[in-house]
């Protein structure tokens, strides 16, 4: 069923220094409303909605200082979604925050093919005022077949503060990885990953695509693949199923980006099909990092590398041995 929640009010009031005189509103705005992002302070000055002493002005006005600023708003629906009652493993909560551990095979944004049955429609359910947040708080994401931890912000503030984090590369990403071939020492990949030029449906290495960095480790080799982790320095689309791909390592499992990688003639037949029938791709969300966007805390979960990657590691290290 469609929400039918209220937009949420909000109201704020913030003292205009002496000191600020000259300055433009907009900038002094982010600086007094700081848990807010400055697009948005933007649009609502635009709007008239922040005022200076009741008054609406431009962006671009200058305060002469000992003015107040009034932020009267409401915060209306962000998207025409639904709440559905989808189970979630939820494996931190507070009022500004929660953590969730996604499975594999659930979609996290509605979309072309997938309107619901999603995360956030799922999220809906179990926090109905995440109607009045972009993208109902989800501030990062994971692709269907990818498993592991998201955070999502549970208010306006903590949505703005954890997008400052991401922003600053601060938040910590790290991925378990079973990939094709040996890899022979850690590294980083710095290659900008943009649309694929003829493949829309794809990422792809580019020149003038987005700066993307991923660094790599090795946790141990078996039998023609090799275990990483894997750490994001940024968030692109698909990211680190691109990289890997691109220095001949894909995913296993990667129906998109290793289809084409053939294991090595000298493997096992037995664990060539292992690898080849691995339904999925072989990238796990291990652990996640932030600073808690209210007491500014330094705070971090994992999640254990769920069954099938378990067991297709414990075929390959028996193959090994």
């Amino acid at each position: 069923m469609s929400s039918d929640l209220k937009p949420q009010a909000l109201n704020f009031t913030a003292p205009v220094a002496d000191e600020d005189a000259g300055q433009r509103l907009d900038r002094v705005a982010a600086r007094l409303f700081a848990d807010f992002s400055r697009s948005r302070l933007q649009h609502w000055i635009k709007a008239g909605d922040l005022c200076v002493d009741g008054a609406p002005r431009s962006v671009d006005y200058r305060l002469r200082g000992g003015e107040v600023l009034t932020v009267v708003a409401r915060q209306a629906s962000q998207g025409d979604w639904y709440a559905q009652q989808i189970e979630i493993n939820i494996i931190f909560e507070d009022e500004h925050i929660l953590v969730v551990h996604k499975p594999i095979d659930l979609v996290v944004h509605p979309a072309a093919g997938n309107w619901d049955g999603t995360l956030l429609n799922g999220l809906l359910f179990h926090c109905p005022q995440l109607q009045n947040l972009p993208r109902a708080g989800i501030v990062h994401r994971l692709d269907k077949n990818t498993s592991g931890l998201m955070v999502v912000a549970k208010t306006l503030s903590a949505h703005a503060a954890l997008v400052s984090q991401l922003q600053a590369r601060t938040v910590t990403r790290e991925y378990l990885a079973l990939v094709h071939g040996r890899v022979h020492q850690a590294g980083i990949v710095d290659r900008p990953v943009g649309r694929h030029p003829k493949i829309r449906t794809k990422m792809a290495v580019v020149d003038g695509g987005k700066q993307a960095v991923t660094h790599y480790r090795i946790e141990k080799h078996c039998w023609g693949c090799t275990f990483l982790r894997v750490r994001l320095e940024t968030g692109r689309t698909h990211q680190i199923r691109v990289h890997l791909a691109s220095i001949n390592h894909p995913l296993i499992g990667d129906p998109v980006y290793g289809a084409r990688f053939a294991p090595p003639v000298e493997m096992p037949s037995a664990i060539a099909a292992d690898i080849h029938e691995f339904p999925r791709q072989a990238l796990h969300a291990e652990t996640l990092g932030v600073r808690h966007p209210k007491s500014g805390d330094l705070m971090q979960w994992k999640a254990p590398i769920p069954a099938d990657m378990q067991e297709l590691l414990r075929c390959l290290e028996e193959a090994s041995e």
